[in-house]
């Protein structure tokens, strides 16, 4: 199978509006508890963001990818560009703005259990306004991927904007949040956590099925659900009636931070390429379970052929 790569890059980009951070990260024995101050054992600083983790899964794997977002004028927002650039993302739709970037200060424990403050910084100034400045970059793609990392009503901006473009959107709404009705209706695939699900849902105690928690949310009007589940792999319900579990592929987790983000990437990358929605959710899977077996976000993402290979393609 050969997923289309040998002509990608003559196919329309992938757009990704969203977030764009420097992840901040102590390590430490125990997460501090209030007023308690603690001896850290390592530092590391990793480029991050929900929306430039999926740009950079994309880029990763050989698909021509589009990033729009804001960044701030310090240091940071200079080093987020250059990392972008670097992989492959075309960051001709990311401006600056004074002040600083978004960043996101994370402990994390050697037990594994991590605590994370994000400061906006320039995601906060992703306005409407902003985005409709971007309106004939978001028309010129294939497919637009977003989260909810930036304000809201720009999610919302976007969407009018992709909905009267006939592009499909892609919605990974992450970190959960109320959404208004009006936008479900507007969303091409819409891919939750399990958490996040049953926040949308408001079902406190969880997805207890996930055919019935998928069959939910196209009913709110979302023609398409990838609902992910983590180590137990996924479920699918697309817009034309059909519906399967996703097996997982097994693998030793190093580091999950970013499979959402992989997931995400190659999914909309397979579709790009022509591929049967269950052939791009199972693609997703490998690539997300490439990504879960090294530390780090954007430094974990699959290639092509890292993915192709455990998919045994």
């Amino acid at each position: 199978m050969s997923y289309g790569r040998l002509d990608a890059m003559s196919r329309k980009p992938i757009v990704v509006v969203g977030s764009i951070n420097m992840d901040l990260v102590a390590l430490a024995g125990h997460i501090p508890v209030g007023g308690e101050t603690v001896l850290g054992t390592g530092f590391r600083t990793n480029p991050g963001g929900k929306g430039a983790n999926q740009a950079v899964a994309v880029a990763r794997l050989g698909y021509p990818v589009a990033m729009m977002g804001l960044l701030g004028a310090d240091d940071m927002g200079r080093q987020l560009r250059a990392h972008l650039e670097a992989v492959g993302v075309d960051t001709a739709g990311v401006g600056t703005v004074a002040g600083v970037s978004g960043v996101a200060l994370i402990t994390v424990a050697e037990n594994g259990e991590n605590s994370i403050v994000v400061a906006p910084g320039a995601n906060g100034a992703v306005t409407p306004e902003y985005v409709e400045s971007q309106t004939e970059r978001i028309r010129g793609a294939g497919m637009v991927l977003a989260q909810l990392e930036i304000p809201l009503e720009s999610v919302m901006r976007l969407a009018e904007i992709c909905s009267k473009a006939g592009v499909p959107l892609m919605l990974d709404p992450a970190p959960a949040r109320e959404l208004p009705r009006e936008l479900f209706p507007q969303v091409g695939w819409l891919t939750p956590n399990e958490t996040e699900a049953a926040f949308y849902l408001g079902h406190a105690s969880g997805v207890a099925e996930a055919s019935v928690a998928a069959a939910e949310l196209q009913g709110r009007g979302v023609r398409g659900v990838v609902l992910k589940m983590g180590a137990r792999g996924a479920y699918l319900a697309d817009g034309d009636g059909y519906s399967a579990a996703v097996k997982p592929f097994a693998v030793k987790a190093v580091d999950t931070t970013a499979a959402g983000d992989a997931y995400n990437g190659a999914f909309a990358t397979a579709l790009m390429l022509g591929r049967t929605t269950v052939e791009a959710a199972r693609f997703a899977a490998a690539a997300s379970a490439v990504s879960v077996t090294r530390a780090g976000a954007q430094s974990s993402m699959a290639t092509m052929d890292e993915a192709l290979a455990l998919l045994g393609a």
